[in-house]
């Protein structure tokens, strides 16, 4: 049986749209098998969404030192009813942010733990317009992810 990776991402510039894109090709590399990817804007995704999947990867711009309200929205409709059946589970995280990102990497970090998720890569964080080596960052956190899902 296939294992689901959602992508719940908010990709309201080029930027953030070449991050994403590299993530999922990552993710959706041939030589990983029994992966489903299912992408999911931020503010479209439901606790079914999350409660279908077995592992996640989350991009969001960060808009004044925080994480994209799109993404936070997701993080509300989904907490509660994700709360204990989610736990354990692998996420990634993509950032884009040309201001600082501490803030949206310690908003990530408090939601995540308390829904018991665990980090399974490092973060890719990005500042201005993404590069060779950006994207190519971010085509592994896809396929880190991805493969950890593996059967």
């Amino acid at each position: 049986m296939s294992k689901t990776l959602l992508v719940i991402h908010h990709t309201p510039s080029p930027y953030m749209q070449e991050m994403f894109e590299a993530v999922v090709s990552g993710a959706t590399d041939p030589e990983i098998e029994g992966v489903d990817v299912v992408r999911r804007p931020a503010l479209a995704v439901s606790p079914t969404d999350v409660l279908s999947a077995h592992g996640y990867l989350l991009g969001s711009p960060a808009n004044l030192g925080y994480m994209s309200g799109a993404l936070k929205h997701a993080f509300d409709v989904c907490y509660y009813p994700c709360l204990d059946a989610a736990r354990g589970r692998p996420f990634g995280l993509y950032l884009h942010g040309n201001e600082g990102t501490e803030g949206a990497e310690r908003g990530v970090d408090s939601i995540t733990t308390g829904l018991g998720w665990v980090k399974a890569a490092e973060y890719v964080v990005v500042s201005g317009k993404p590069d060779k080596a950006d994207l190519q960052a971010c085509w592994e956190l896809g396929a880190t992810v991805a493969a950890q899902l593996m059967p």
